[in-house]
């Protein structure tokens, strides 16, 4: 399962997660993998990749970014590639925003180095798939 973490506890959310497998009968092999905060925290771990997708886009957002840090991720991604910012893009309504998050995955993904990105979350998720092939 891959899910955003947004603003919960990440110890608190995984026993949550955990609780409710041990619940299953059958229990299925299940492994959580968690982007902290957002998806977007995953291609903001590979900014070579933000980059190519975007060449215009904005280096000191870009370089201002922790990885897997709780600061509003999709913001800081929208302040650095869509005009006008997470503001504009906010003023334009939740559709928009998913519609422009889509955006990003499509763009972003296909340019990434996955044996090099930055983001922790992303790089936990990528040895439970190793894992398991």
């Amino acid at each position: 399962m891959i899910c955003d973490l947004d603003n919960r506890c990440l110890k608190a959310f995984r026993r949550e997660l955990y609780a409710i497998l041990e619940s299953c009968d059958p229990r299925p092999e299940t492994r959580f993998c968690l982007a902290i905060e957002e998806g977007e925290a995953w291609l903001l771990g590979d900014i070579p990749a933000v980059k190519a997708a975007y060449p215009k886009a904005k280096g000191a957002v870009l370089r201002a970014y922790v990885n897997d840090s709780i600061c509003g991720t999709w913001e800081r991604l929208a302040d650095a590639v869509f005009p006008d910012g997470s503001q504009a893009l906010a003023a334009k309504g939740w559709q928009m925003v998913g519609a422009e998050k889509s955006a990003w995955a499509e763009k972003i993904a296909p340019c990434m180095d996955i044996d090099n990105n930055l983001s922790p979350s992303f790089v936990y998720f990528r040895r439970k798939i190793q894992d398991l092939i």
